[in-house]
């Protein structure tokens, strides 16, 4: 298949067009940067130049494709993040790669988060909620072109994709707790965070991309649900800090734009994608992967 890759040189895009060239499939990848391109080119995919606010950049390269994975994000942690504008552009993005395969039965696959089920575990049954609390937008927005024709499917990901060259949540923490010189948890850390590896995640879209039919929700969890005062323990060890409890009134005062994340209890089930598709995650869990120490050499 000519597969055409949005976010094909981030952390997880990246391992998706690898994952696609090993598997025999031709990529275009969209590119807004020189640097981008030369990535691209470098592990052997097409160059198809764009960003997400080029509209007419995603439909030429949708239209030109026998499939589109979306993995691109507006994901951006500084104080002046808009969340509900990230969650704009990325509707107007779906919508344009959307309407270029509309009434041709090629596939979407789009990247989304875990649906939150406080005190049990999320599992690809449940609905996005209808809610300003959760502005990502990405998967009904999507999931609203399977009656026009388009092989539209939703992976979820959880908080945690780990692996080498993550920038996301994990290396957050780690920079906090250099930062504050402790490694914290709140409360007595038993949240969890559902996790997985990126390299299971983008065997997860590939097998979305060939086979998922029309409206399909897809779980990509490797770990159900990791206490947080593990995360915190594994992170003091390596950084030889001491590793502490704060009260539920201190996460924004410690963790800044991460105290949500921090306090998030949001355990995620992947069974039934595992049972529908034969997916099973094979790469390290998160302690695991911590423990390897490449979080911390770089």
């Amino acid at each position: 298949m000519r597969v055409f890759v949005t976010g094909a040189t981030g952390f997880i895009g990246s391992a998706v067009v690898q994952e696609l060239l090993d598997a025999g499939h031709h990529v275009v990848g969209l590119a807004r940067s020189q640097e981008a391109a030369a990535s691209l080119a470098a592990a052997g995919a097409e160059v198809h130049r764009g960003d997400l606010e080029d509209p007419d950049s995603l439909r030429g390269g949708a239209a030109a494709s026998d499939g589109v994975i979306h993995t691109a994000y507006v994901h951006d942690f500084s104080e002046t993040h808009d969340p509900a504008a990230a969650a704009r552009t990325d509707e107007r993005a779906i919508e344009s790669l959307a309407e270029a395969l509309a009434g041709s039965g090629r596939p979407l696959v789009v990247a989304t988060g875990i649906v939150p089920t406080p005190g049990r575990l999320s599992t690809e049954d449940d609905d996005v909620p209808d809610s300003p609390s959760y502005p990502r937008v990405s998967e009904p927005v999507a999931l609203a072109f399977t009656g026009r024709g388009v092989r539209v499917s939703a992976v979820r990901l959880p908080p945690s994709v780990h692996g080498e060259g993550d920038r996301a949540f994990v290396p957050a923490l780690i920079a906090i707790a250099h930062a504050k010189g402790l490694s914290a948890y709140v409360g007595d850390g038993s949240n969890r965070w559902a996790a997985v590896h990126r390299l299971d995640a983008a065997r997860l879209f590939r097998l979305a991309l060939e086979s998922a039919p029309a409206g399909t929700r897809l779980n990509a969890i490797g770990d159900e649900g990791v206490p947080f005062r593990d995360i915190a323990e594994v992170i003091g060890r390596h950084l030889n800090l001491p590793v502490t409890s704060i009260s539920p009134e201190e996460p924004e005062s410690h963790f800044g734009l991460f105290a949500l994340f921090a306090s998030l209890d949001g355990p995620a089930s992947s069974a039934l994608t595992q049972q529908r598709y034969g997916w099973r995650p094979t790469h390290p869990e998160l302690i695991p992967d911590l423990d390897k120490g490449h979080y911390f050499n770089e």
